[in-house]
């Protein structure tokens, strides 16, 4: 019995087959009947029940993607790089003290190299410790002030989210020390950290870096090949 006959549900445990014959449900007897040869399928192929989750949570994470697209791919100010009138955007949840986020710079810029069409919107996501937060927040500054990418890099070559650390890469970005000194110090999380939080929330987001391309979403340092892959799969649906 082909897998593309039958649809199964999975409720309370349950699994639940439906059935139609020229369009019309089937009557209690014959969807009792074909229950039974779903559950001797199942029992038969069990390696099915993987690859079905899987689907499932692929079609749950499009979703959730889909309703915060717009959201997801505006960047804040400065803080983005390659396309500006993008065919692909990629968008990157980082944080300054994780090492899997410094271990893809790599290949995020050899993505940006290789695709002209491609930007990438970066988000701060400060998970990791409190020094991130302070990090973050200057980072929203050279933002601002079109120094992000600057101050990006020199913050993951420091490899440091400390705060002596974070002034000395921002005076390498070229930023004002000032200004980066009251934006470390301030007190709370900026609104758009915040709001970077609230949508990595959204889409189940476990850990950085965090990586969401077309319908797809890749956690860890997944390497240049699965992001290439993305890229060329969103750019050939148009």
């Amino acid at each position: 019995m082909g897998l593309g006959l039958i649809g199964v549900v999975a409720a309370g445990g349950a699994a639940v087959a439906y059935a139609a014959v020229d369009g019309k449900p089937a009557m209690p007897a014959d969807r009792a009947a074909i229950e039974l040869v779903v559950r001797d399928y199942i029992l038969n192929h069990p390696e099915i029940i993987p690859e079905a989750i899987d689907r499932l949570k692929a079609k749950q994470i499009a979703a959730k993607i889909e309703e915060h697209r717009s959201e997801l791919e505006s960047p804040y100010k400065g803080a983005w790089e390659g396309a500006e009138h993008p065919r692909v955007t990629l968008v990157a949840f980082m944080d300054y003290a994780c090492g899997y986020c410094r271990a893809s710079l790599p290949d995020l810029a050899r993505l940006v190299k290789d695709n002209p069409d491609l930007r990438i919107v970066y988000r701060e996501l400060p998970i990791i410790t409190n020094d991130s937060v302070g990090a973050a927040k200057v980072s929203l500054l050279a933002a601002e002030t079109g120094k992000f990418m600057s101050f990006h890099r020199a913050m993951y070559e420091a490899g440091d989210v400390a705060p002596g650390a974070v002034i000395k890469a921002a005076e390498r970005a070229g930023l004002d020390t000032g200004k980066a000194k009251a934006a470390l110090k301030a007190p709370g999380a900026d609104a758009q950290i915040i709001e970077n939080v609230r949508l990595a929330q959204a889409l189940g987001a476990e850990g950085t870096p965090l990586f969401v391309l077309g319908d797809e979403m890749f956690t860890g340092a997944v390497g240049y090949d699965a992001l290439k892959a993305a890229v060329d799969k969103v750019r050939n649906k148009g």
